[in-house]
């Protein structure tokens, strides 16, 4: 599957588009994370265990989208995007969205 986030894909060409996709994930900040990134907050620094949280969110979020694009036929999702929003005061979703399509090699 060739996931990018532009709207062609060098060397190749769309012969048919099979529609929107996406994939989303509802996560939760665990306690401990949130203690850690209180005393970072403190002294300043990256946030390791938001950043491996958002991480482990991409990736799940791409697969569920990957997955629905292969239940489409599609071998192919361009213009990727992603998005976030607050559930709640303690959870935030991530959702990855594209258009799959069905490409083959240019001459």
């Amino acid at each position: 599957m060739i996931v990018v986030n532009t709207e062609t894909i060098p060397g190749f060409e769309i012969v048919e588009i099979k529609g929107l996709v996406q994939g989303n994930t509802v996560r939760a900040k665990h306690v401990g994370r949130d203690i850690a990134a209180g005393f970072k907050n403190l002294v300043g620094g990256e946030l390791k265990g938001y950043t491996e949280l958002l991480t482990e969110s991409r990736r799940e979020a791409t697969s569920r989208m990957m997955f629905q694009a292969k239940q489409l036929g599609a071998n192919a999702i361009v213009n990727v995007r992603f998005s976030t929003s607050a559930i709640t005061s303690g959870a935030s979703e991530m959702m990855s969205y594209g258009t799959a399509v069905l490409v083959r090699q240019a001459n």
